[in-house]
């Protein structure tokens, strides 16, 4: 009899899976680690891997449709070929994607699926040495840094679901075993230059970093219509005004993606049970904008592009040091509500998706902001837009944000309020670096008007654990940062 494989749950929250695309047919022979699926979750678009080697039998779901979780999706063929079932158990990757601004979701826990499927969810097929952990179970993520740091996986107990080993776990054997002085140090450089040298641009914010030249408008010709006679006969007629080449249009109903569905319910669920309000504040950019031409300048030749949102990560990163509870997060127990300051700086980079991707927002997780420089900033953040646009973020990549920004001036937007990402406590949204009239005082006192660059952020705060002053205060910090970029380098 063929051992079924069944949709796992992939997420604390999932009910319903969609397989996106199958990369295989009835009859192929499959290697264990190879991606078989995509599969759309409440959270993410997902690659599917298999544990074990092995021949497809029958697809039992379409490209395209949905099941329920639990439902068999695939069929092994019978023989030798066929994996048992038990030979691997089905693994829940964490859940967490998130959504920022009027789009956004947040990050959620997960739980081991109930599924006996032999199956796993990565971003991408992974090599790793061919030693022991090729039976072990472990995130890509877990896997790299073992293999990066030379250490055995089977040494090394798991925390995730169903004792998936996932990255806290490796990192946490490395500082016990008193690796992370030589070894791990070593490993963390190694992966640093290995993501510069592969990405050295940024995603965000392109313009020129010089102001354009001062619009002058020029005097309006004077008028031939003096009358409101003349005025109405010299309009033309409203039929004229349209434009028949549009077409009609059409009334359509789309059915909602998993990831639209949680998008929505999230979205709800942080409007209704957040207390929301908003604080804006406006900083100069000239000084910023001067030292980012300047500095990519001196990178082109190593291929860095540094965006100006690369600052503004930066600047918040460093920022909540100073303000511990905007790096933090209500704990709901009943009856034993606490506010819990958390211990790593994770800012959560809100990207776009495409409508061929189902539209839509994902936050990607930059990890230990606090600790990276702006090159590394920088390169991070091209590569979650670039794997979030193409094969899709992991579950990892979106997990465990402490705050989040929603970057909407690329669009030309000056000014707009973001949705809170739960559970973090509060979301920047920035808005584009505009030009527009300033006063200046020189060191005399002296007061002169003149042309600036200026750029409005709004942050949304969490009223049980930041009040006011918190908010504003943190903004201050951030504003100071910005306008005296130098503090951004060392």
């Amino acid at each position: 009899m063929p051992t079924n494989m069944t949709m796992p749950r992939l997420s604390d929250t999932m009910e319903v899976g969609t397989i996106v695309k199958w990369h295989v047919k009835p009859g192929d022979k499959v290697k264990s680690g190879q991606v078989i699926a995509d599969i759309e979750t409440d959270k993410a678009t997902m690659e599917l891997q298999t544990f074990d080697d092995g021949t497809i039998g029958e697809l039992s779901i379409a490209a395209g449709k949905s099941c329920p979780v639990g439902q068999t999706i695939l069929k092994w063929q019978g023989g030798d070929d066929a994996p048992a079932a038990s030979s691997a158990p089905a693994t829940a990757a964490g859940a967490g994607t998130s959504t920022a601004s009027a789009a956004g979701a947040g990050a959620a826990r997960s739980t081991p699926s109930t599924s006996a499927s032999a199956v796993a969810v990565a971003p991408a097929p992974t090599t790793h040495p061919a030693h022991s952990t090729d039976r072990v179970f472990a995130s890509p993520l877990a896997r790299k840094i073992a293999a990066d740091s030379n250490i055995d996986l089977a040494r090394i107990e798991g925390s995730g679901p169903s004792g998936r080993i996932v990255r806290k776990d490796v990192e946490a054997f490395l500082s016990t075993a008193g690796s992370n002085t030589g070894t791990a140090t070593s490993a963390r450089r190694a992966d640093t230059l290995s993501i510069l040298a592969r990405h050295g641009g940024s995603t965000h914010d392109d313009r020129p970093a010089h102001p354009a030249p001062i619009f002058k408008p020029k005097p309006l010709p004077d008028s031939p219509i003096k009358t409101a006679a003349e005025a109405a006969t010299a309009l033309p007629p409203i039929a004229a005004l349209m434009n028949p080449s549009l077409g009609a249009l059409e009334r359509t109903s789309i059915p909602l993606s998993n990831m639209r569905r949680t998008i929505a319910a999230r979205l709800v669920e942080s409007k209704t049970t957040i207390p929301h309000y908003q604080v804006t504040i406006s900083a100069r950019m000239d000084a910023l904008l001067a030292l980012r031409t300047q500095l990519n300048e001196q990178l082109s030749t190593q291929g860095v592009k540094l965006s100006v949102n690369d600052f503004i990560v930066r600047a918040c990163a460093l920022s909540m040091h100073a303000h511990p509870f905007i790096n933090a997060r209500w704990n709901p127990a009943k009856g034993a509500e606490t506010i819990e300051l958390l211990d790593q700086v994770n800012v959560g980079v809100a990207i776009s998706l495409g409508q061929d991707k189902g539209g839509g927002l994902v936050v990607a997780t930059i990890r230990n902001a606090d600790q990276k420089g702006l090159r590394l900033i920088s390169a991070e953040t091209k590569s979650y837009a670039e794997k979030a646009r193409t094969r899709g973020l992991s579950i990892d990549d979106m997990s465990d944000s402490t705050f989040t920004i929603s970057n909407l001036g690329m669009f030309g937007v000056d000014h707009f309020t973001a949705i809170i990402n739960p559970p973090n406590a509060a979301i920047l949204a920035v808005g584009a670096a505009i030009e527009q009239p300033v006063v200046d005082t020189d060191p005399t006192g002296k007061k002169t008007l003149g042309i600036g660059t200026v750029m409005s952020m709004t942050m949304s705060s969490d009223h049980r654990l930041i009040d006011g002053s918190m908010a504003a205060q943190f903004l201050q910090t951030i504003k100071h940062m910005l306008e005296k970029p130098a503090t951004l380098l060392v």
